[in-house]
């Protein structure tokens, strides 16, 4: 976001404050309507973004090997991967579900073997709901001031 304030104020720089200022509220408020409209048009749960992150993750996940220790706990083998997974508390031993707060492979199969929906095993910052909320107030220009 940064780099894209640098190269968008490449021009505006030498502009007054205020004016400097209004071209980055019109800025901003043009990525704010243009991302509320992506949010209103998904048709899946989750943000683009993670959406394309955890669909590799389901076709990884087939065929690998599960084994259900506790209600909650299992343990997950793919290949030369594996890991235990929590599904209650949303942890893997291999940390990427910890760290990222999104399904890693083998959380991706432990909740298929549960009949667990991945999508509720997600961060809810990472959900159409949330996304839409985010970009959902209006930034408005705050006006002459003459």
């Amino acid at each position: 976001m940064v780099e894209s304030l640098n190269s968008m104020l490449v021009n505006a720089r030498d502009f007054p404050y205020v004016a400097l200022l209004d071209v980055i509220q019109e800025k901003m408020s043009k990525w704010w309507n243009d991302r509320r409209i992506v949010g209103m048009a998904l048709t899946t749960p989750l943000t683009p973004s993670r959406e394309s992150q955890l669909r590799p993750r389901f076709v990884q996940s087939n065929g690998w090997h599960t084994f259900q220790l506790n209600p909650v706990t299992y343990h997950v083998k793919g290949g030369e991967l594996e890991g235990v997974v929590d599904i209650f508390n949303k942890t893997c031993t291999c940390k990427e579900f910890d760290i990222d707060k999104l399904p890693c492979v083998h959380a991706v199969a432990a909740a298929h073997h549960a009949q667990v929906s991945v999508y509720s095993l997600v961060s809810p910052y990472y959900t159409k709901e949330y996304y839409v909320l985010t970009y959902g107030e209006t930034i408005y220009p705050v006006g002459s001031q003459s």
